[in-house]
């Protein structure tokens, strides 16, 4: 398929070409298809690396660790998705144990605990 690079976007040109591609268009696709920015940015530098022929003292590919990871920063999960950490308090809560006043403390509780955590952000 034939595909140009322009603005650091890829257009594909809806005409299939003989050959092969001159480069891989991995990090374009998956843009495309919602993979968070902060991991397209990895892959770009990890790219970045291997075309620049970083290797280590046996030739092999050298990968420079990611800057320093903050508390804001989620693991994502290809297989799972990431549960907010107050619905395991949620489920272990045993409604019919709560006075009506107890079970309005407890929702008072759990809204200070989101505002006080950093909470999963929807794409």
């Amino acid at each position: 398929m034939a595909v140009k690079e322009w603005q650091e976007e890829i257009v594909f040109l809806h005409k299939i070409v003989p050959g092969q591609a001159d480069k891989s268009y991995g990090i374009h696709v998956a843009r495309l298809a919602g993979v968070p920015p902060a991991v397209n940015d990895r892959a770009k530098e990890v790219l970045t690396q291997l075309e620049n022929g970083y290797l280590d003292k046996q030739g092999q590919p050298r990968i420079a660790r990611p800057r320093k990871q903050t508390s804001h920063d989620l693991q994502l999960s290809l297989f799972d998705a990431a549960e907010h950490p107050l619905l395991e308090s949620i489920r272990k809560t045993d409604l019919n144990l709560l006075t009506p006043l107890d079970a309005l403390q407890q929702i008072k509780q759990w809204q200070e605990e989101l505002q006080t955590k950093p909470q999963l952000k929807p794409r």
